[in-house]
């Protein structure tokens, strides 16, 4: 039998489309389930210190990943050459948590996925001083207009400096995920595996918060921990659900479902604590998706040509 022949036999394009049906009802349902994680910080009302629900978040994250571990050969999968590289996406991934938890602790559900969305944005500037890519007219047209989406939400004129403040955190953060991207990227060129990516992550993510918080410990009430602990459970649930929906289809059909988020963001805000967007955030909004989304159709087109 030639098993390379049938290894190389495109699949039946009804199971085809079964597949890409599964794979965008898991990243709709990862893209819910990370919303759940920013209400869970949100309900926390800033009570527990910011290095310490970091903490808890990653601490918790470790037992759902670790059977990612043994399905990839128990803890030779950690094995690394670039001990570096991973502290890098581990400071650029602290950056990028700490931003976004900050800034669901002071605004809006909905505006701090918004604001998260500006990540392409910021990847896209990046990516010409760290990768060495071109960036044409168009793309960095989206990206002001992306950026200029942020100002429509974030109304500096009538905003207090608090919320201003939060924003620019937000954005931080944002950026910090840009840079983990980049890094990951890299590492992912270097050879390492899925896995040892995500669970370096975690553990380290995890030490070094450990260490920031450990001087000004909370003692959580029971409410809390249940709160922390769903943190990062959800967390790390949809973690897995977004990677099973990228093996199982294409990244170009299942990109634009990720911001499905801002649509359960928004209705939790509303339904929870009465967030209730305005015409501004809505405008901001539709500017940021739509460059964003642009961003991501370009990038499709170019990889396509090379």
């Amino acid at each position: 039998m030639d098993t390379g022949t049938l290894a190389n036999t495109p699949a039946p394009p009804a199971a085809l489309g079964r597949a890409r049906r599964r794979a965008v009802l898991l990243v709709l349902g990862a893209a819910a389930v990370f919303s759940m994680a920013g209400a869970f910080v949100k309900a926390l009302e800033g009570a527990i210190p910011l290095a310490q629900v970091v903490f808890c978040r990653n601490l918790f994250c470790i037992p759902v990943l670790l059977p990612l571990l043994w399905r990839h050969g128990g803890l030779s999968a950690l094995r690394t050459s670039h001990p570096w590289m991973h502290a890098w996406r581990t400071a650029a991934g602290l950056l990028g948590m700490c931003g976004a938890f900050y800034g669901y602790a002071h605004l809006p559900l909905a505006t701090v996925t918004a604001l998260g969305f500006t990540m392409p944005l910021f990847l896209t500037l990046l990516s010409v001083p760290l990768l060495r890519e071109r960036v044409g007219p168009r793309r960095g047209a989206a990206v002001l207009a992306g950026f200029g989406g942020v100002l429509l939400m974030a109304n500096p004129a009538g905003m207090p400096d608090g919320q201003a403040f939060a924003v620019g955190l937000a954005l931080v953060g944002a950026l910090g995920w840009a840079l983990a991207m980049i890094s990951i990227r890299r590492l992912g060129d270097a050879g390492e595996r899925g896995v040892s990516i995500v669970l370096w992550f975690a553990i380290s993510a995890a030490a070094v918060s450990g260490v920031a918080c450990a001087p000004g410990w909370v003692a959580p009430t029971a409410g809390q921990w249940l709160l922390l602990a769903g943190t990062g459970l959800v967390s790390a649930v949809a973690q897995v659900m977004m990677t099973e929906g990228y093996r199982r289809g294409e990244a170009t059909l299942l990109a634009p479902f990720e911001y499905s988020a801002i649509i359960w963001t928004t209705l939790t805000g509303a339904l929870v604590w009465a967030e209730l967007p305005d015409g501004w955030d809505l405008a901001g909004m539709a500017v940021l998706v739509a460059s964003g989304l642009y961003i991501w159709r370009r990038e499709v087109a170019l990889g396509l040509r090379r």
